[in-house]
């Protein structure tokens, strides 16, 4: 139970549509959505196939809990191996998409091979066909679900789409389900737009049954008092979303600023959430307009915002005078402080863009930030730039580089390589920051030892949704730890990556975790799935999923010499704040880590590790 025990593969080359039963014996190891999805992509692709090449495969995963009445169940992935950086991808997203392909009785849409044109995937229920797509290619992601919709109408139907960024190729394009949730990070856009797929449409009303629907029930319940009572998912998250984060992270000294040059910036009471929720001195209207919450979620810390009419706003662009997803922490981390700018206002337009023509907006400020460092230091010239005045703290090359980004046009087409790419391109690879490839998020990690483990061990690369080690480092949950130090931090990573993979295996959102253990969850799952399901049976899996990310990875190419941080972190101190004189001290925790994982000192996971694990 639990899982619709059914997959959907589409064939684009072949132009067809067929079901298959779900490998059973995988789901009891794999659980689903980021672990399952993995498996099946491990099994059936060259981990060193271009990701771009129609021999790559993509695959939308839900897992056994979404679509039901468990607290955030509307989850899914999307999996595939990344335009960005050529490692394991596994994007996560919210919304009601999710929700509706567990509704339809699918655990997984998998896609191979390319269109020879554009062509979008609809599917009501165990009906699908692939149709074709002409008329939306070359339209945003907004256009696309609005025209698609209207095509059908149908006003109910999910959609998930690429906006003209996955069509170009930008390198960290994303999918955009719901108009501003998306599949954001490592290029998963991309891989879609490569096999010529425009979006996906779906209607399910066949729904999902748990194993045991009295415990079930119980156990659901039981979870959602505690998420209301907690602090975090029931106060601070609901009131103030992610942003409640940006003064908090600015005071500790750890918020990277000016492509990390610094760790706190000046202009963060500007675009915080309180910022956010003040009258504007233009119209008196504030940028948060209302709160928001994905399919089944209890937390609600989505964001809906506009921005001020006239402030960047034209007759020609009456979209971005509509409210639409507003900044979540990230976003305005890499929109504002990586590049040292403070205006609201732009940071909200910049963020439509690149929820309207679908790109990762962490990948696009950090790379934007690292362009501005190289401009100021003569690397790039206006000649490059197209004139375009690439200063730390400019609103408007901000705001006109999204624009350009998301349609790949002008300097626009060379900040959609991403900084890795970029910045080897001007001769100075060391000015990205950048993990595997790809981008920091919001953390310094010389304020913050933990997350510098976190980043360089990620199998992603760079990330903090694989390793929320601020949870502890600085909320104190589910215990406090000092940020300062990285005695410690190797367990603490270790613990942090296996429960996360348990989670974002299961269909739920890992927000839960800020309230909820393995323990909470365990009851849930085992309430729904055949099985005895415990929390150290959700470690394991875990465990297994993440050494199996491991060595896709190093079959792709990677090796122990790629878990490492920019030499800025590593050897130029913090300035300012808390962590005033520090650099990461990864050297210390790696060694202690690898022997945790029980790998090699090479980082190779060892036969006893694999044996033990059952890989």
């Amino acid at each position: 139970m639990a899982w619709a025990r059914n997959i959907l593969r589409v064939n684009l080359t072949k132009g067809t549509c067929a079901n298959e039963p779900l490998n059973m014996e995988w789901a009891q190891k794999y659980l689903g959505q980021r672990g399952l999805a993995t498996k099946y992509l491990v099994e059936e692709t060259d981990p060193k196939v271009d990701p771009l090449s129609p021999d790559n495969k993509m695959i939308m995963a839900t897992g056994p809990l979404t679509g039901t009445c468990a607290s955030t169940a509307g989850r899914y992935s999307v999996i595939t191996k990344g335009a960005l950086t050529g490692a394991i991808a596994c994007s996560n997203s919210g919304g009601y998409f999710g929700n509706e392909m567990k509704n339809a009785g699918y655990d997984m849409i998998i896609f191979e091979g390319k269109s020879e044109k554009p062509v979008y995937l609809m599917v009501q229920d165990d009906q699908a066909e692939l149709i074709d797509a002409s008329e939306f290619w070359g339209t945003s992601c907004w256009d696309t679900e609005e025209g698609i919709k209207a095509k059908h109408q149908d006003p109910l139907l999910r959609v998930a789409s690429i906006g003209i960024s996955g069509e170009v190729g930008v390198k960290f394009a994303g999918i955009v389900n719901d108009m501003h949730r998306a599949a954001g990070r490592s290029g998963v856009g991309a891989v879609m737009g490569s096999k010529n797929l425009k979006a996906v449409a779906i209607r399910g009303s066949i729904g999902v049954q748990v194993e045991d629907a009295e415990k079930f029930f119980a156990a659901t319940t039981a979870g959602k008092a505690i998420l209301a009572e907690n602090p975090v998912t029931g106060q601070g998250l609901p009131a103030f979303g992610t942003q409640v984060l940006m003064s908090v992270i600015n005071e500790t000294g750890a918020l990277p600023t000016r492509n990390h040059r610094d760790i706190q910036f000046e202009g963060a009471s500007s675009i915080s959430a309180e910022a956010m929720a003040e009258p504007r001195e233009g119209d008196g209207k504030p940028n948060l307009l209302t709160t928001a919450a994905c399919f089944g979620c209890t937390i609600g810390c989505g964001r809906i915002s506009t921005v001020e009419r006239g402030h960047y706003t034209v007759a020609e662009r009456p979209q971005y005078q509509i409210a639409s997803g507003g900044l979540e922490y990230e976003a305005a981390w890499a929109l504002g402080a990586a590049t040292g700018v403070d205006d609201l206002n732009a940071l909200t337009f910049a963020n439509f863009i690149c929820n309207e023509q679908g790109f990762d907006p962490i990948s696009f400020g950090a790379t934007v930030g690292a362009a501005m460092e190289m401009y100021e230091n003569g690397d790039i010239t206006d000649k490059e730039t197209g004139g375009i005045e690439l200063k730390f703290g400019s609103a408007k090359a901000l705001t006109d580089l999204a624009e350009l980004t998301g349609k790949g046009e002008g300097f626009g087409a060379e900040i959609g390589l991403g900084s890795k790419r970029l910045c080897a391109k001007y001769g100075k690879p060391e000015l990205s920051m950048s993990v595997k490839g790809q981008e920091f998020p919001a953390y310094d990690s010389r304020g913050i030892q933990g997350m510098g483990l976190t980043y360089a061990t990620s199998n992603r690369g760079a990330c903090h949704l694989r390793s929320y080690t601020v949870s502890s480092e600085i909320l104190g949950v589910p215990e406090k730890t000092d940020p300062l130090v990285t005695e410690g931090k190797a367990g603490l990573v270790k613990a942090f990556q296996d429960a996360t993979g348990a989670v974002d295996s299961s269909g739920l959102c890992l927000f839960t975790t800020f309230a909820w253990s393995l323990d909470d969850i365990a009851p849930q799952i085992d309430a729904a799935c055949e099985g005895d399901w415990t929390a150290e049976r959700l470690v394991e899996v875990g465990e297994r999923v993440w050494n199996l990310e491991r060595m896709y990875n190093l079959q792709a190419g990677f090796t122990g010499a790629d878990d490492t941080l920019p030499a800025r972190l590593l050897k130029d101190a913090a300035k300012t704040g808390p962590a005033e004189g520090k650099v990461n001290g990864l050297g210390e925790m790696l060694p202690e880590y690898y022997d945790l994982r029980g790998w090699t000192a090479e980082g190779v996971p060892s036969n006893e590790t694999l044996e033990r694990i059952a890989l």
